[in-house]
Formats: C-alpha cells, sequence, structure tokens
C-alpha cells in the first residue's frame, strides 16, 4: 500500500502544546498515519502528514483551524 505524504505550514504554534492540538486533530483525519510538526515557535512551523489516502487543502484547513490555527502558502 502506498502512502502520500503532504507537508503544510502553519503559523501562531507556540508551544508543544500547539503542535499536539494540531497533530491529534490531523490524526483524526481518514487515512491520516503520522503527523509530524516541526515547531517553529511563534513563526511558520512546517507539518508534514503521511496518509494512506490524498487529503485536500480544505481537509487540512479545516483541521487545523479546528486546533485554532492558520495554514499559509508555501511562499514565505
Amino acid at each position: 500500500m502506498s502512502t502520500t505524504s503532504t507537508t503544510v505550514n502553519v503559523s501562531g504554534m507556540t508551544c508543544g502544546h500547539c503542535a499536539s492540538s494540531v497533530s491529534e486533530e490531523l490524526e483524526s483525519l481518514a487515512g491520516v498515519e503520522t503527523v509530524d510538526v516541526e515547531l517553529n515557535a511563534g513563526g511558520i512551523s512546517t507539518v508534514t502528514i503521511t496518509s494512506s489516502q490524498e487529503l485536500s487543502p480544505s481537509e487540512i484547513g479545516e483541521a487545523v483551524a479546528e486546533a485554532g490555527y492558520l495554514v499559509v502558502a508555501n511562499d514565505a
């Protein structure tokens, strides 16, 4: 079975608790296997999601928003 890796930039995370909130929301999406957060406190953090199926940007955005953060464009 192949897996898909999706990387998004998230703003607003400042601590480990923020990272775990985002991870928890993303892990609840169908097909998500692992969530790896590279925390950049006060800046733009990188979140890599490994899943068994393609995730839509809106699904990811909604999950991150549910945790109280914002997905930002990759051009920063």
